[in-house]
């Protein structure tokens, strides 16, 4: 019932109520990027939606203009606190996880939810099984499970087992639960960056 039919009416009414509330927040945010170094303020990134569907996901930048894509070698985005590609204002958003509210409105347009998967990469794709694929079956979210729970502090696999975790467990209770903690490890400032031993560049 709360998957199918109530999940996204929430969604709706949610995020019409918390938009004018965060607007003037993106905006000091927006304004303190520009000035920085006068690029983007934000970073349309494609990412995987809800049956395969690509989609271009809202971010506040916090990388300088150009940077190098570098990854950890399970594929995933490597997240570092002396990444030498974060600008300053970038360091306090994303520690904050402002650099996230503009995806609200990609809640309000339909391809993201509040609660749900983090979107991946298009090329995700084929480092899925079959199993986690199924992933793809509901819309990625702002926060989740991992983000909740774990954050950044495990790698790629792991991610997505908890993906898939979720996704067999979906209620109410647990999307409450999540942003709860989602809220608490944000102000905690917990399992911000993993710890990679190793990094690729592609």
């Amino acid at each position: 019932m709360y998957r199918k039919y109530l999940k996204r009416p929430f969604d709706i009414i949610f995020s019409l109520i918390l938009l004018p509330l965060l607007l003037p927040v993106i905006a000091i945010c927006a304004l303190l990027i520009k000035l920085e170094d006068k690029g983007p303020i934000f970073y349309l990134g494609e990412r995987l939606g809800k049956n395969q569907i690509p989609f271009k996901m809202y971010k506040l930048r916090s990388m300088r203009v150009d940077s190098p894509d570098i990854r950890n070698e399970d594929g995933s985005t490597f997240n570092s606190e002396d990444d030498p590609r974060v600008t300053r204002i970038g360091k306090l958003i994303r520690k904050t996880s402002l650099d996230e509210l503009p995806q609200i409105l990609n809640v309000l347009i339909g391809d993201m939810s509040f609660i749900g998967p983090r979107p991946d990469l298009p090329e995700a794709l084929q480092l899925y099984s079959e199993e986690e694929s199924h992933k793809l079956d509901v819309r990625p979210g702002i926060t989740g499970y991992n983000q909740a729970y774990f954050r950044n502090s495990i790698e790629q696999n792991g991610k997505f087992r908890n993906d898939i975790f979720y996704i067999n467990n979906i209620s109410v209770i647990l999307d409450i639960r999540i942003i709860f903690t989602t809220i608490i490890n944000v102000i905690g400032r917990k399992n911000i960056n993993i710890k990679s031993k190793e990094i690729s560049k592609n």
